[in-house]
């Protein structure tokens, strides 16, 4: 088998289903126990309107837990892969925005809590989890190609 066809084996689509629906299980658990810790988190990107954190805080770690289960399970495998993928390229802008303002925030990603960091470790890990969601994004990319491959007759 040549290299492109590897990446769309379905074994590997099997694998990154796996792996980045169990990362978004596991970013979603903590906000979940702590909706008024997300939408702190929320508040402090500057980037929203107040009338939209606790709306947002209640509704979209259940929607990340979903996507991450369907993933798992295998149900609406494109329609998780895409609402992930959309989700991701948001993440990945909030934090890109405030990078360049020059805005340290903790991602608020697989936790709520505040980290004791200095403003410009905190700048690090933003790009650091920039790209471990770009990461992410190639996951979601290869779960949409090899499965639009093997949707084909």
């Amino acid at each position: 088998m040549k290299f492109p066809g590897m990446l769309l084996h379905p074994r590997l689509g099997f694998l990154c289903r796996i792996a980045l629906g169990g990362l978004f299980i596991a970013a979603a658990l903590p906000k979940l126990l702590d909706p008024p810790g997300f939408a702190k988190a929320l508040w402090a990107y500057g980037l929203f309107p107040g009338w939209f954190l606790h709306p947002a805080a209640l509704v979209l770690p259940w929607f990340e837990f979903l996507c991450g289960a369907a993933l798992v399970i295998g149900l609406w495998r494109r329609a998780a892969a895409t609402s992930v993928a959309a989700l991701l390229l948001g993440f990945i802008l909030a934090l890109s925005i405030n990078l360049a303002r020059r805005h340290p925030v903790d991602c608020g990603c697989f936790s709520t809590r505040a980290s004791a960091k200095s403003d410009a470790e905190r700048l690090r890990d933003m790009r650091l989890d920039i790209l471990r969601d770009l990461g992410m994004l190639l996951l979601a990319a290869q779960i949409l190609a090899s499965s639009r491959k093997h949707a084909q007759p």
